[in-house]
């Protein structure tokens, strides 16, 4: 290999190189006042998980029962509580 093609083909790498360490601008375009994701529910306006996925009882749509159904939850996930029962 002659020295000129050696120092194109080097030449040609270290512009491959340098072209690859480029980065697109990135620019999320908001439009005012509109929310473009998903929307949120209320967790008490589910239905409540299948017995399977070991979740809580709550009537859909009843917010105390919900929230008693997570303290139910934390206290089976609170080591103190769940040894001593």
């Amino acid at each position: 290999m002659s020295k000129f093609a050696l120092r194109l083909a080097l030449l040609l790498a270290a512009a491959l190189a340098l072209g690859a360490c480029g980065e697109k601008e990135q620019v999320v375009v908001y439009k005012q006042g509109k929310y473009q994701g998903k929307p949120d529910n209320r967790s008490w306006d589910n239905e409540s998980p299948v017995a399977e996925l070991r979740g809580g009882k709550w009537t859909k749509g009843d917010r105390m029962s919900w929230e008693d159904s997570i303290r139910q939850r934390q206290l089976g996930q609170n080591e103190y509580q769940r040894i001593n029962r």
